[in-house]
């Protein structure tokens, strides 16, 4: 092992490494990795920094790149410290976050100096991909929180501009340096994952596939590379060739568990938006046996999934539903002592299993697809669409039918006509589907439980205006679901999904005064 190493070689080593981890040889990458240094500080410097910091412009290459490489080692590590269920530990993440910002925009500074004098760095390329990356992600990422927390956190020294973080990310995928694969992957993440969960459900398909055409060249049995092919065609609808892609990327290693265990996740939604329950249970056991994620969550889809399925099959399988659903509750995690709101939702629908006498959830599986967001990619597909309200009107006739109704009867049928009016959207039956969202939101009196049901609706109704053209209305109708509706299960989430609604159509959320708040 090397006691030092010079600048051009630990890049050229890091590139290596790169190829190899991209390749599936994760022992191999890890071998080859060598401690990065850093200019150590006195504890006088330490404790300047904590109250001012200016650019260093006496650093050597060899320590601005080591600036940049702690920054983003402290970004890891503030992820890994949010694992942890401690205020104490939430608090020195947001610390350690707040330092890898803050020397990113050093490094930005010095970035900016060394292109701008004669003698640039022969490493120039591989430092501002770096900067490009870590400036971008935090612009790229705060800009989807609501305004509020942003304007908070821009007072505190970070900064959440959508379109700085896009630029400067594009141009980091784009610089044919050591990071331009993290860049790349940064803005995969967004397109794929977090702008389709947290945002209105429309993906950057375009440009993801272009992102990722010379890695799918470069390294064609990478198992990311494999993930992301399988995620796109995902969110096209092309469900069959993503199930075979993901198939391929869990035969592709065997080491990184992890990578399958997100396998199996898509492959259990592919299966779901497809109705082919039977497949989308085996997935959704595999989770439970396998993934430590969420167990909650895991075995209230697991059940959910078994729910929709014929009597008989159920039984082959030998699961019991209502057993399933009670122990949701006992699997719940608290972060900080706050409970996921995924979890917290799961819980609150399980508990129908816990009375005495239980209370058959209706369409589980079906309700769980909106909750990700799953069927503005069902929309892709109108035959699927037009399968999945074929499922929906029989729960809904079932209920009309109901000798029995229970005291969720109503909150069911508000569920049900919500579901809907998703799919008649989608299939263009703007009209009809706009009945149904107004059902919902004129029966909020009557709803006892699931009070998520009326601004959602709301907001769904919100983007039928949009649809139709109606920008004002479109407006007015989501700021209304966000400004007059509190306390309901997973309101931060549609929070989100609002803040970016909004986004698109170009307007903000304007401050009007509360009216009117749900139970």
């Amino acid at each position: 092992m090397k006691s030092q190493m010079d600048l051009e070689t630990a890049l050229q080593d890091s590139a290596k490494a790169l190829d190899l981890f991209l390749n599936n040889r994760f022992s191999d990458a890890l071998d080859l990795l060598r401690p990065w240094f850093r200019k150590k500080t006195t504890m006088v410097e330490a404790i300047t920094e904590m109250f001012y910091k200016q650019p260093a412009d006496d650093l050597t290459e060899e320590e601005m790149h080591a600036e940049l490489c702690y920054a983003e080692a402290l970004l890891q590590k503030a992820a890994l410290t949010f694992l942890d269920e401690s205020m104490i530990s939430f608090i020195k993440g947001g610390m350690k976050i707040r330092n890898s910002f803050l020397i990113y925009k050093e490094c930005d500074v010095m970035s900016t100096m060394a292109k701008n004098q004669s003698d640039q760095m022969s490493t120039q390329t591989h430092f501002r991909s770096g900067v490009n990356m870590g400036i971008g992600s935090f612009n790229l990422y705060l800009s989807l929180l609501p305004s509020k927390v942003l304007r908070l956190l821009e007072w505190m020294g970070f900064s959440g501009d959508r379109e700085v973080g896009l630029s400067q990310l594009r141009e980091g995928a784009a610089s044919n340096s050591l990071r331009s694969i993290l860049s790349t992957l940064c803005l995969l993440m967004y397109h794929l994952y977090i702008s389709v969960i947290l945002g209105t459900g429309e993906a950057n398909l375009e440009e993801s596939d272009v992102l990722l055409e010379p890695y799918i060249e470069k390294f064609p049995n990478g198992a990311l590379i494999l993930f992301y092919q399988a995620r796109i065609a995902v969110l096209k609808g092309n469900f069959e060739f993503a199930q075979k892609k993901f198939l391929e990327c869990i035969a592709a290693q065997q080491e990184w568990r992890q990578i399958h265990h997100l396998c199996y996740w898509e492959l259990m939604w592919s299966y779901s938006f497809q109705q082919d329950w039977l497949e989308a249970y085996q997935y959704a056991d595999l989770l439970c046996k396998e993934s430590k994620w969420s167990q909650a969550v895991y075995v209230f889809q697991k059940a959910s999934i078994l729910s929709m399925m014929p009597e008989e099959e159920v039984k082959k399988t030998g699961e019991n539903v209502e057993q399933l659903f009670r122990q949701v509750e006992s699997l719940r995690l608290r972060i900080a002592g706050k409970s996921i709101p995924t979890e917290k939702f799961a819980a609150k629908k399980a508990q129908r299993y816990s009375a005495a006498t239980p209370v058959t959830l209706v369409i589980p599986a079906v309700e769980m697809i909106y909750v990700w967001n799953g069927f503005t990619i069902i929309g892709k597909r109108p035959e699927l669409t037009e399968s999945i309200l074929v499922t929906i009107e029989k729960a809904e006739e079932q209920l009309k039918n109901d000798p029995n109704p229970s005291e969720y009867h109503v909150d069911n049928q508000c569920m049900v006509q919500m579901l809907k009016g998703l799919c008649l959207r989608h299939l263009g039956h703007l009209d009809q589907a706009q009945l149904c969202f107004t059902h919902v939101i004129s029966s909020e009196n009557r709803i006892k439980h699931d009070c998520y049901l009326v601004p959602y609706s709301m907001y769904e109704l919100g983007l039928l205006y949009k649809q139709q053209g109606d920008l004002g209305k479109a407006t007015t109708t989501i700021e209304n679901a966000k400004l007059n509706y509190k306390g309901y299960s997973m309101e931060s989430r549609l929070h989100f999904r609002i803040h970016a609604a909004l986004n698109t159509m170009g307007t903000s959320v304007a401050k009007l005064p509360p009216h009117r708040t749900s139970a």
